[in-house]
């Protein structure tokens, strides 16, 4: 039996839309997990260079301790003044809020107290990465220390207790403290410091 045509129901294109609407959605989805995905090995890469750029840091404080070891700093009384020679200053650096020297921050502050030529490169990386630093004495003047004027660390032989009046007592001196700071270089101007501090190896 045949419906006439004005009885047929009449098509509104209802699926049409939601498939559409379905369709946006699963789009915006996609970009978002392809977006989420790339930040994801963007910071994976970002903390591996940064880690890279740690470890290369490393070879200033090999260089520090060597220099006080067997060095030019190792004889008795040879870190009493400043050696511009071996990037040392015999008196705490003016630093800026974060402990930073203000020397590693400017190249013409670097060149008063250090020499660019101690500057750690490795020639055979092509992305040139440059390690400088500077080693300065925790005391407030060059010259003979004091416990007054520099900061000394106590030895792990140091054992306080007993009375309330020995425990008031303060440790004698025991090895001056000296501060390693570290500014490293890397490609695309990106930059790491690190930052140490250490006694005279005896």
């Amino acid at each position: 039996m045949n419906i006439p045509l004005s009885r047929r129901p009449a098509e509104r294109g209802v699926v049409l839309l939601l498939c559409l609407i379905v369709l946006v959605v699963l789009l915006a989805g996609g970009v978002a997990v392809m977006r989420s995905m790339n930040t994801s090995l963007s910071s994976a890469g970002n903390l591996a260079f940064k880690r890279d750029l740690v470890n290369q840091g490393e070879q200033a404080a090999d260089t520090a301790l060597k220099l006080f070891n067997t060095g030019a700093l190792s004889a008795a009384g040879a870190d009493l003044v400043s050696v511009k020679a071996q990037n040392y200053s015999a008196e705490q650096l003016s630093s800026n809020d974060r402990g930073i020297p203000l020397a590693l921050l400017s190249d013409d502050a670097f060149e008063t107290v250090a020499s660019a030529s101690n500057d750690i490169k490795d020639a055979s990386r092509k992305d040139q990465v440059k390690v400088r630093y500077v080693i300065d004495r925790l005391c407030n003047a060059p010259g003979a220390p004091s416990k007054t004027n520099c900061v000394y660390a106590p030895a792990t032989t140091d054992v306080r207790g007993g009375s309330a009046q020995e425990w008031q007592r303060p440790p004698p001196p025991k090895a001056l403290v000296y501060r390693l700071s570290v500014r490293v270089d890397g490609p695309r101007d990106t930059q790491v410091f690190l930052q140490s501090s250490f006694t005279k190896p005896e």
